[in-house]
């Protein structure tokens, strides 16, 4: 029987100082699949419950993915469910069934809404690119802020219409590159996959990467891009460390 564990990692976000970039791999559908990621050294996977979503969990699947990764990682690996424009009690509910570490909120969340979810929370801020790019600095530094005042994980990820999230889609880097040297944090989503993210890291410095579609083939997680994406993204981490340790020495 699954149990409370709310609170357990809230002590530990948003943004303790860390020494390698946080991995995240989102939507795992299958115990096996969310154990390779475990194995990976992944440091959060992602459990989606979004109606309608095509990686939307039944409740006994979710419960072994849980009781399979606790068996695995015991806490550290960090557990997280997406959600959008749900139901704050249904968000709570959730997270109390299912033993989330944190919850991701994908949606048009408000601060107030963020601020009731009994987890840590991790808020998607979707990139829209229509505006100029000042303007869109601008708008995305006070959503940024917003949200962190609260005690938020800031995500930035791809807009695509119709979807949130999981769209195998690009965002203009440039985008999150100024947002890094404004003195922002974030977590970069959007269009990830083992041959693109040790440039991302290396480029954009962010506090973490978070991929789904990026190791899958068909719609389905291919362990062996799981595993590439995790030690690229590890060796691209460990050198912006050693750059650093070089600097800093």
């Amino acid at each position: 029987m699954l149990g409370p564990r709310l609170g357990n990692w809230r002590k530990r976000f948003p943004y303790q100082r860390v020494v390698m970039i946080k991995i995240k791999i989102c939507g795992l559908r299958k115990p096996k699949d969310a154990v390779e990621a475990v194995e990976a050294g992944a440091d959060f996977i992602g459990l989606v419950f979004v109606p309608g979503r095509r990686r939307m969990l039944t409740d006994e699947s979710a419960k072994e993915i849980v009781v399979s990764v606790r068996d695995k990682s015991g806490a550290s690996t960090a557990i997280v469910g997406l959600f959008a424009d749900q139901p704050l009690d249904e968000v709570n509910r959730f997270a109390y069934r299912y033993q989330l570490d944190m919850v991701q909120l994908c949606g048009n969340e408000s601060l107030d809404y963020c601020s009731g979810v009994k987890v840590p929370v991790i808020k998607v801020i979707h990139i829209r690119q229509e505006l100029d790019h000042s303007h869109l600095l601008e708008r995305l530094g006070k959503g940024i802020e917003h949200f962190q005042h609260q005690g938020c994980v800031i995500a930035l990820d791809s807009l695509v219409e119709g979807l949130q999230g999981g769209t195998g889609k690009t965002f203009d880097w440039s985008i999150a590159e100024d947002l890094k040297n404004l003195g922002y944090e974030f977590i970069l989503a959007g269009g990830l996959n083992p041959n693109n993210v040790g440039e991302a890291i290396r480029r954009i410095k962010p506090w973490g990467v978070d991929v789904s579609s990026g190791v899958e083939n068909n719609g389905i997680k291919d362990p062996q891009k799981i595993h590439v994406f995790v030690e690229r993204a590890r060796l691209a981490s460990g050198e912006l460390k050693a750059k650093k340790d070089h600097k800093n020495g």
